[in-house]
């Protein structure tokens, strides 16, 4: 989709030649639209058609000296930009029928459109046209909305266009992101993602290397390959770099679980809902995502994606709980519950980022069901000792409209990781695991400016609206852009 900043001629909005014109008004009192829409959204709210509530949408066609032939009023709480976003969500599902290939946007915000606006409009056009279609036949014509308008003043022009061109770059990332969650295991496999990362190179000249199992083995990654060995999927362990500063310049670091299908492996998950686990490299296909939002935004920083993938299935060949493994750290870890896997393929990734002397590391992974439990399916989990680190991502979340909540990692936390038979254990009792499953990591993380994002409630939707959501592209890409500036 494409979208574009556009000031309106003498006529205002109602002179803008679109299949359709979505206002948004704004508030609990009624706005000031310019005419002659204003008449009609007055006649609507008299009338009990139209109420300044949330999710409220009002669709008319022909109104009189109105050059779109379909008009969708909706309603945003207030200015913000997380309530423009929610009111454009409601109105693009008026729009996405009947034909509708140009959108013209107004908002009767009383103030100045900024960036912020722009970039979430496009998010929520972006999130409300996207449709899976790569195994489904059935779903194969493109979306009809091919190009979006956001009406401004020459004042605002500028702002617009830039918050556009960001939250455009942003958008393509998280579609990556979702496109690759969203395949079935069968088809998105670690190879897939190896594959995908090649193709990232070649379009935005990153330098992709990828690392089989023997590569791995050289290298002593004990603890991926452990949960790699139960699949006859060959593991690859993937290093993507965007160069935007100056060499010598210490990169930014985002590491990825890709654990492309999860079974729990010995210690097997139940039957219902496996199906889900397809999405557990969701935190893999969010570095990718973002690595191209940010290559596509040339912005002036190093970055590298590490994505350890591998499958975690029950065979004669797998790990078994109480196996003790070497990882590349040198650290030995009992594992006694095969299904916490992900923060032993992390565990190495840490440990070999150590060598690109990074200036941060951030880890994404699907990793726990208590942080789902925690903090459900709208924030995701933040852990870091690193008090500015964590406030950098926080801030950038509340930018991005894609919020994290800081927890916890006292040191306290710790102490149930302690094993009779190896260095550390892979998992404590149940309470505060996700806390604890951080605090794995952390131990493989001393030398590092290190947080670690659980995305388990946040990297995908279950029921009627099941599929990838691309989070936390948005965070992770505006975290980027901050650090780059």
């Amino acid at each position: 989709m494409d979208f574009n900043a556009l000031t309106p001629g003498k006529a205002g909005w109602a002179g803008v030649a679109a299949d359709a014109l979505m206002v948004v008004v704004v508030g609990e009192t009624v706005p000031a639209v310019p005419a002659p829409l204003a008449a009609a959204l007055g006649s609507a709210i008299a009338d009990g058609d139209f109420a300044l509530k949330e999710g409220r949408t009002l669709t008319l066609r022909g109104l009189a000296g109105v050059k779109a032939p379909r008009v969708v009023f909706t309603w945003a709480a207030d200015a913000s930009a997380k309530a423009l976003r929610k009111a454009v969500a409601a109105g693009v599902a008026q729009i996405k029928v009947g034909g509708t290939k140009h959108l013209a946007l107004g908002v009767a915000v009383g103030g100045e459109l900024g960036a912020a606006h722009a970039e979430a409009v496009v998010a929520a056009l972006a999130d409300g046209t996207y449709l899976y279609r790569a195994t489904k036949p059935s779903a194969s014509a493109p979306p009809r909305l091919l190009q979006a308008s956001v009406l401004c003043s020459k004042a605002e022009h500028a702002a617009v266009a830039a918050g556009l061109a960001r939250g455009r770059a942003i958008a393509a990332g998280v579609e990556l992101a979702r496109e690759c969650a969203n395949r079935p295991a069968n088809v998105c496999t670690p190879s897939y993602l190896a594959e995908q990362a090649r193709k990232l190179a070649k379009s935005y000249a990153l330098k992709v290397e990828v690392l089989d199992r023997k590569d791995c083995a050289k290298l002593g990654m004990g603890a991926f390959l452990a949960v790699a060995q139960g699949s006859e999927e060959p593991p690859r362990f993937i290093v993507a770099r965007y160069q935007g500063a100056a060499k010598g310049t210490a990169p930014l670091v985002l590491v990825g679980k890709g654990i492309t299908f999860d079974s729990g492996g010995i210690s097997i998950k139940p039957a219902p809902e496996m199906d889900e686990m397809k999405f557990d490299m969701g935190g893999a296909a969010s570095v990718l995502g973002t690595l191209r939002a940010v290559a596509e935004l040339g912005a002036k920083v190093n970055l590298i994606g590490l994505i350890p993938s591998c499958e975690n299935l029950p065979s004669g060949r797998s790990v078994k709980p109480g196996d003790v493994v070497t990882s590349l750290s040198g650290r030995t870890i009992e594992i006694l519950n095969t299904d916490a896997e992900g923060r032993l393929i992390l565990c190495d990734a840490l440990t070999y980022a150590e060598r690109l002397k990074p200036a941060a590391v951030v880890d994404i992974a699907t990793l726990t069901g208590a942080c789902v439990i925690a903090l459900g399916h709208h924030r995701s989990g933040l852990f870091s000792a690193d008090d500015a680190l964590a406030a950098d991502l926080l801030a950038a979340g509340e930018r991005a409209l894609d919020p994290a909540w800081r927890m916890p990692v006292d040191d306290e936390y710790d102490e149930v990781l302690k094993s009779n038979f190896a260095d550390v254990a892979n998992v404590g009792p149940r309470a505060g695991g996700a806390i604890t499953a951080a605090k794995f990591l952390q131990r493989f993380a001393k030398d590092l400016r290190w947080a670690h994002l659980d995305i388990a409630g946040t990297a995908w939707r279950s029921g009627k609206d099941k599929g990838a959501t691309g989070r936390p592209v948005a965070l992770l890409t505006h975290w980027v852009l901050a650090q780059a500036a």
